[in-house]
Formats: structure tokens, C-alpha cells, sequence
């Protein structure tokens, strides 16, 4: 019998700490303390019978093809489920696959979306794509709750968004969105990437379905890919699972095996991490080259008010506008603890230049009204000293 079981049968809720290592286990006969790497693509049968029984319909613990469902990745699956407060869950080969089958398995040509025009270059094309296949797109300021009471209409189908922009970490209102989304039937997609399992209240308030790239704080240390899509078990298991198992985007079991790893651990990562980065913002507000910084844990911070009540915390995530591509690219030259990469949510601590990578495919014109500006630098606070990253950037900026 898991932890969980045993504080469930004496009435003691556990906290999420707690469940990040302790929930949906599920052991073999051998009784293992570490979750099972389950390595396999199919399932034998005990007979044509069985096999006939299980395409009809499957069970929780029953399985057919690692593409439909694997032991592992159920384990995955039923942990952030549980911590994420949503009735089920879907693992997928990218945090990408999630947000694509989030949205492809239940729009048609002719139904309306709303979203955010802040988002990750990526997500934009999922938008693009759904655009050329007749799905009509409308974009909005997503910090702007009258934009939305104007775009959303009678018969829109979902409102998309990121909870927290990337890179320019402008945050949206979940809670007013969904009230405005839900009054006309809308479904609520959040992206929650860079607000992270941690300091997500999503659900509460309001969201339907929540995306995440595992490959992010979730995994933590930079080894591999995943994703997620969170919800009802009904939008989980019939309108997401049918598209994704037969389109091929789940998760491989080694990945969901490392993600259950990252979990334990994913608490504790980020508040060290979000701690470092708000003692990072407040010095760089001393740093005279630094034209802007943008970071939702400090009190000038646009949104700080609804920072506070959304997430609680200001996350892992720093933005720091330089004032030019040449001195931005100058300072990260000369970082030597920070790394260059476009990864984020890294233990290790990441610098990354959007204008010319993860937003390089965006127009000027674009870019230029998202904030995204040839200056500005996306920093991923990792988990060494925050004293060590703080003298790093400022010898950068000498």
C-alpha cells in the first residue's frame, strides 16, 4: 500500500510535496522502491478473448500499445494530474505535442479561438496552422481583460493563452478570462509553463485544460522532452487521447520514468530557484546598463497585484532589456556561469537572446509589439548561488 493510500484510509490529506513522491504508484510483484521503467511498445494477452475485451474497452491499469498508454507514463500522468488539481491527464513526446493536440483534437474549420498575441514562437504556429486549415484565430492583448469581452463571442469555441508570456512575462488573468469564456461556452486553454506546478492555481481559477512542457522545471535538469495536457477525464480520455494515440504524440516511458524523478524534486528546484531570481531582479535594478528588467516578483512589475494572487510567487523567469542586440550579445559573451542555450527551467542557470532565436521567425514589426525588442534577454535562473549568477552578470555588464 502507497503513502498516499494508507494517509487517505486514516483521513490525512497529504500535501503536495508529499504526493510529487508518493501518488499513483504503482508497484510490481517485486515490491520496488523506485517506479518501474516499464520498456516495452506492446502487451501480451492471456487469450483472443481478453484481447477482444481489452479494444472494446481497456481498463485504468489494462494496455494495449505504448502509443495509447504505458504503466510508466501512467504513473506520470496520475502524479501531475493530482498535483495540478484536474480529474486526469495525457503525457506527450514534447511540451509542443501538448499544446498542438490541445487544440487540433477538438477544433474544426469554421470554429473561433481567441488568444493571447504574447506567446512562445511555436505556439504561434500551431495558431498559423489551425488558421490554414479554417479555424479562425482572433489575437488579443492578453493583459487587457476588455479585449477579451471584445473578441470573445457567442459560439466562440476556446480562449488560449499563456498564464505567463515568454519571454516578456507579462501575465494574464486567468480567472477574469475564464469568467468571460465560460459565459458563452467556451473551453479555457492555459499554457502554464512558466508558472510552473509549483505555483499554479489554474484550475481554481478557472482553467479547463492546462499545458505544460515537462521538458521544463518538471524534468528540471535539461535531459529530455515531454509534455502534458491536464483536465477533465471526459476532455482527457475522449477528445485528447483518440487524437494523440493515433497522430503519435506520447510520451516515450524512459522520458515519463525521468519526469517522475524530476517531480520529487520539482518543489523544492523552483522555490530556490524563484528565491534566486528575485534577489537577481533587484540587484540588476541597480545595474545603470540595464535599460528595463522585467520580473513579476517586484513590486513595479505591471501585473504585480495579480501576481500575488495567481502564483503567489514571481517564478524562475527574468527578463533584462540591454538596449541594443550588440551590447546584449557582448554581455552574454562574456557570461561565464550563465550558459548560452534556448532551453529554460534548467538547474543549470541559461541566457537566451529571443529576438534571434526562440522569436527570430516573427517580423520586426511583430516583435517590436510584443516587447521583444533586439536588446532584451530571457535569463532561466538555475539553481546555483544566487551570489555566484548576481557577480556573473554584473562582470558581464563591466
Amino acid at each position: 500500500m502507497s503513502q498516499e493510500s494508507k494517509s487517505q484510509e486514516s483521513n490525512q490529506p497529504l500535501q503536495p510535496r508529499t504526493r510529487a513522491i508518493h501518488h499513483g504508484i504503482r508497484r510490481s510483484q517485486y515490491g520496488e522502491m523506485a517506479e518501474a521503467l516499464f520498456m516495452t511498445q506492446g502487451f501480451s494477452y492471456d487469450s483472443a478473448e481478453q484481447a477482444e475485451a481489452r479494444f472494446i474497452k481497456a481498463g485504468p491499469d489494462e494496455f494495449i500499445y505504448a502509443r495509447y498508454g504505458n504503466p510508466t507514463s501512467r504513473m506520470f500522468e496520475d502524479r501531475i494530474a493530482n498535483l495540478e488539481g484536474t480529474e486526469d491527464a495525457f503525457a506527450t513526446a514534447s511540451g509542443m505535442a501538448a499544446v498542438n493536440g490541445a487544440l487540433m483534437c477538438f477544433l474544426k474549420p469554421g470554429d473561433h479561438i481567441v488568444s493571447s498575441r504574447a506567446l512562445f514562437g511555436s505556439c504561434l504556429y500551431v495558431l498559423d496552422v489551425l488558421a490554414r486549415f479554417g479555424v479562425e484565430v482572433s489575437y488579443v492583448d492578453g493583459t487587457e481583460l476588455e479585449q477579451w469581452r471584445a473578441a470573445i463571442r457567442p459560439g466562440t469555441k476556446a480562449v488560449f493563452f499563456e498564464s505567463v508570456s515568454n519571454p516578456t512575462l507579462e501575465v494574464v488573468d486567468i480567472a477574469g478570462v475564464a469568467e468571460l469564456a465560460h459565459a458563452v461556452g467556451a473551453l479555457v486553454v492555459v499554457d502554464n509553463v512558466f508558472a510552473t506546478p509549483v505555483y499554479s492555481r489554474a484550475v481554481a481559477q478557472g482553467a479547463d485544460v492546462v499545458v505544460y512542457s515537462a521538458t521544463k522545471h518538471i524534468d528540471g535538469s535539461g535531459r529530455c522532452l515531454g509534455g502534458v495536457i491536464c483536465g477533465t477525464r471526459q476532455f482527457v480520455r475522449q477528445v485528447a487521447e483518440p487524437y494523440l494515440k493515433h497522430t503519435g504524440g506520447a510520451i516515450s516511458p524512459f522520458n515519463a520514468w525521468l519526469m517522475l524523478g524530476g517531480l520529487a524534486t520539482m518543489e523544492l528546484r523552483v522555490r530556490a530557484q524563484t528565491e534566486s531570481a528575485l534577489r537577481l531582479a533587484t540587484a540588476l535594478k541597480q545595474e545603470p546598463k540595464v535599460a528595463r528588467i522585467l520580473y513579476p516578483g517586484l513590486a513595479d512589475h505591471p501585473q504585480h497585484d495579480l501576481v500575488q494572487r495567481q502564483m503567489g510567487a514571481g517564478g524562475t523567469m527574468v527578463a533584462v532589456d540591454l538596449g541594443s542586440k550588440e551590447a546584449a550579445f557582448s554581455a552574454m559573451n562574456r557570461l561565464r556561469v550563465f550558459q548560452i542555450s534556448n532551453n529554460l527551467g534548467d538547474a543549470k542557470s541559461i541566457v537566451t537572446h529571443p529576438a534571434t532565436t526562440t522569436h527570430q521567425r516573427l517580423s520586426e514589426e511583430v516583435r517590436s509589439g510584443l516587447g521583444i525588442t533586439p536588446g532584451l534577454l530571457r535569463l532561466s535562473i538555475g539553481l546555483e548561488d544566487a551570489g555566484d549568477l548576481i557577480a556573473d552578470l554584473r562582470q558581464s555588464l563591466s
